[in-house]
């Protein structure tokens, strides 16, 4: 007979484990089925957190073979040990995926680590990675399956020397000559990584910028702060093809105004995006329509698909591709199925770009509000200004705040610069509450800060920053 519960959750990455502890603890019997041998999804394994810990070490031997010395702190020969870096990242990984088995035994959620599909509307069998099947029934099944690195169909990963971001977090040794195929947030933050160690780092990306969806004056910073690192940028340019002989490469493109590029390499990185993944599910099976475009599939208010009891989440729905933004919704549905008012606000899902500096935002960029036609006001203030980035020495950027013209109620930030990823934060929370410029302006910050910034910008909203 199959095993029983009220939930059944497919996939064990933010959005799934998320969901799952959620559930057990409104007091429901849940399973969590994952294809990995580990918990934690792509975000904890081959995301998210393995990508922080290589871009914090890639930063300090950064800091320590360029900035030290103004610190006043000498370095004798300095040198790299790649195989330890990658240790330490796996450890990093290791001690968060063995944190989520933690939880699922305080939680009494059991894990299946197999492949699942979907049998009907309300059962499931799960080949498991040990051997043998094991059929589950649910009162209701949530898909969280999250999503892969999407290929080009000329240029298919071979593992090697054309790799995808997994691969990229794994390197042996620094490659000579990185070619990234995307200037988006992944093929950013992994070109960060190698440039730092020591690659030269050449960026193709078809669009005329880079980071397409950020405020357009914040990724033209970002653009300017990375060439002054060193990378170096071919935009509007499209890849036409890829020669690999061995371990070395040549990508060929072609440049807006016709000309060919040649460009040998002996890594390429394709970070043109990811897509959902639901690679044998077995969705059409239990009656779940699928975008065949897309491969998404689509839900409502409450995450249900158009079946009743079966949900999605994440990656394989519509929405920023982002982890934060699947645990909320993780949260949210947990609550509903237990008849809560669980509540995600699209509006306010921060983003984050992990280079240094951060570029941080959340709400509508400038852009967006002149094609709605919305009034607004701006306010600046540079961290060359802020006296904690002073001493840091990281006065690179700004924060910028777009408030409505008439309201004053905040309806973007942008932040590029130090620790970008945590000061968003408090933007975050002041606009959940339909909070102002004002609001912000007059909250007491801590002295020295780099939130100070945060606050002169509201204040240079209303043309009365006191420090620039």
């Amino acid at each position: 007979m199959a095993e029983r519960y009220d939930l059944v959750v497919v996939g064990a990455g933010p959005g799934g484990y998320v969901a799952a502890i959620r559930a057990a603890q409104l007091g429901m019997k849940v399973a969590c089925v994952e294809k990995r041998s580990d918990l934690g999804g792509t975000c904890l394994n081959i995301g998210c957190i393995p990508s922080k810990a290589l871009l914090d070490s890639s930063e300090l031997y950064h800091l320590a073979k360029e900035r030290f010395s103004k610190h006043g702190i000498k370095v004798g020969s300095l040198a790299l040990d790649v195989p330890a870096m990658l240790k330490r990242k796996d450890e990093v990984v290791k001690g968060l995926t063995d944190g989520v088995r933690y939880l699922f035994r305080k939680n009494k959620i059991e894990p299946i680590f197999g492949a699942a599909k979907l049998t009907s509307p309300t059962t499931l069998q799960v080949a498991k990675n040990e051997g043998g099947t094991v059929d589950l029934e649910a009162g209701h099944i949530l898909l969280a399956t999250g999503s892969e690195p999407t290929p080009l169909p000329f240029l298919p990963f071979d593992g090697k020397t054309v790799v995808s971001s997994t691969e990229a977090l794994c390197f042996d040794k620094v490659p000579e000559h990185l070619v990234v195929i995307g200037g988006g947030v992944i093929g950013l933050e992994l070109g960060s990584v190698w440039k730092r160690l020591g690659a030269k780092v050449t960026v193709i990306e078809f669009l005329p910028r880079i980071v397409p969806t950020a405020d357009l004056e914040m990724g033209a910073l970002l653009h300017k702060s990375l060439v002054k690192q060193g990378l170096e940028f071919h935009l509007e340019t499209k890849v036409t093809g890829a020669k690999v002989e061995g371990a070395k490469a040549t990508v060929t493109a072609q440049t807006k105004d016709g000309k060919t590029l040649s460009v040998p390499c002996d890594k390429i990185l394709v970070a043109v995006g990811r897509r959902a993944y639901s690679e044998g599910l077995d969705l059409a099976k239990a009656g779940v329509t699928v975008d065949a475009r897309t491969g998404k599939v689509a839900v409502d208010g409450r995450f249900r698909t158009n079946v009743p009891t079966i949900s999605a989440i994440g990656d394989l729905i519509d929405g920023p591709m982002l982890a934060h933004k699947a645990e909320d919704e993780g949260v949210a549905f947990a609550e509903i199925l237990a008849g809560k008012s669980g509540h995600v606000d699209y509006n306010t899902i921060p983003n984050v770009v992990y280079t240094w500096p951060e570029l941080a935002s959340v709400g509508q960029t400038e852009e967006q509000l002149k094609e709605q036609g919305v009034g607004y006001r701006v306010g600046k203030f540079p961290f060359l200004a802020n006296g904690r980035a002073k001493a840091m020495d990281e006065t690179e950027g700004l924060v910028k705040i777009l408030a409505d013209a008439k309201t004053d109620r905040v309806l973007g930030v942008h932040i590029l610069g130090p620790r970008a990823s945590d000061l968003i934060s408090e933007a975050v929370t002041v606009m959940e509450f339909a909070g102002s410029s004002e609001d912000i302006a007059r909250i007491c910050h801590a002295h020295p800060t780099l939130s100070e910034a945060v606050r002169e910008a509201a204040l240079a909203v209303d043309k009365r920053a006191i420090h620039s």
